[in-house]
């Protein structure tokens, strides 16, 4: 039978209130033994329930003297963990202001020490009493994780997470001080194969969720950045070789022009050669640069030219289908628009197709 002295559970908190002293009670009547207390730099009228909560023998408490943000608060916390508790399997993270049940905490510790997976737990938002910000803000993060990240996640922006011991060293080294740093620790299961399972637990709004420090705009923005840092490296990385394409075309055209290479011969030839060129460099900073893939060079190359051709007839009949559909004769800006939303959609596609085969990252069994 797994014995919760073997987990540690990590409550992050600034400026609580009675919430936080109900919190540990709760945790240790459920059996919790260990749990490390982080204030974050809270204001002084805050600190006696921290000193009240450090009364209990069950509790560590740990201080930043200014607010450094929920990333830091539970790095200083994994930091401290992996120095001082050597036998422990893992940590589970939760918030101290009630929202998340003991039980449910359990649950995903429970379900982490069987499975030595990172444990998610996470809310359902169709319940009727789940107030209207939260439940869109996360369904729709939820639903950009899953469109520029190709990653399936319930609740991104759950803070209870059961951490084995062996993935804590990897998640406490990247980035991210502030809200943004659970993002981060999503993003890096993907970067770094580390399987996560999810635990459904009781959708809990205490007040609306007033106690919650989260600053809509300023973290929201964060959050999303790092979201999209895929897609806008993918977008750089399509532009310059673009333009690489587009040069070498130009200048191979003024090289290479002769009475034997003229018309359609020569701009066939400085076209197929500026494309092998630009192609290839655009592989290397795909997988170097935008999706930091461990793949064998030869089969991602051999994935990615296998998308590629394809898609470039795909283009000229889909552009040519529309130009006919359309009745389209000679009209070179609507010829022009139609040619530009094939590429955008194209554009999408490639990257979604990129990201999710020729590049995709293997998991962890």
């Amino acid at each position: 039978m797994p014995n919760l002295s073997d987990i540690s559970v990590v409550l992050p908190s600034l400026d609580p209130d009675t919430k936080l002293i109900g919190v540990i009670d709760g945790l240790i009547e459920y059996g919790f033994t260990d749990i490390i207390l982080i204030n974050d730099g809270s204001k002084p009228e805050k600190l006696h329930y921290f000193e009240e909560a450090a009364r209990h023998p069950e509790v560590h408490l740990l201080h930043h003297e200014v607010n450094r943000g929920k990333g830091a608060a539970l790095k200083t916390a994994f930091s401290w963990f992996l120095q001082n508790r050597p036998d422990a399997l893992g940590v589970v993270t939760a918030d101290g202001d009630g929202q998340h049940h003991p039980a449910d905490i359990k649950a995903c510790a429970l379900h982490m020490m069987e499975t030595d997976r990172l444990v998610l737990g996470v809310r359902d938002f169709d319940q009727p009493d789940v107030p209207f910000k939260s439940r869109n803000g996360n369904k729709i993060t939820s639903f950009v994780f899953k469109a520029f990240v190709g990653m399936t996640i319930s609740d991104t922006q759950t803070g209870l997470r059961a951490i084995p011991r062996k993935d804590l060293p990897t998640l406490s080294a990247i980035a991210g001080d502030r809200f943004e740093y659970e993002t981060n620790m999503l993003l890096a299961t993907k970067e770094y194969g580390i399987a996560f399972d999810e635990v459904t637990i009781q959708t809990v709004y205490i007040e609306e969720n007033q106690s919650s420090h989260f600053r809509a705009v300023r973290d929201s923005w964060r959050i999303y950045k790092l979201i999209f840092a895929h897609f806008f490296r993918y977008a750089a990385s399509s532009l310059l070789s673009a333009c690489v394409d587009w040069t070498l075309y130009v200048l191979l055209c003024a090289v290479l022009h002769t009475d034997f290479f003229d018309g359609i011969a020569l701009t066939s030839l400085c076209a197929l050669c500026a494309r092998a060129v630009s192609s290839l460099l655009n592989f290397y900073m795909n997988q170097k640069f935008v999706f930091h893939s461990g793949e064998n060079v030869w089969k991602a190359m051999l994935k990615y030219y296998a998308l590629a051709l394809p898609q470039l007839l795909v283009q000229i009949l889909l552009t040519e289908g529309v130009y006919m559909l359309l009745g389209i004769e000679y009209a070179p800006l609507l010829r022009g628009l139609v040619y530009g939303l094939v590429m955008v959609v194209l554009f999408i596609a490639s990257f979604l197709i990129q990201q999710r085969w020729v590049f995709a990252k293997k998991k962890e069994n």
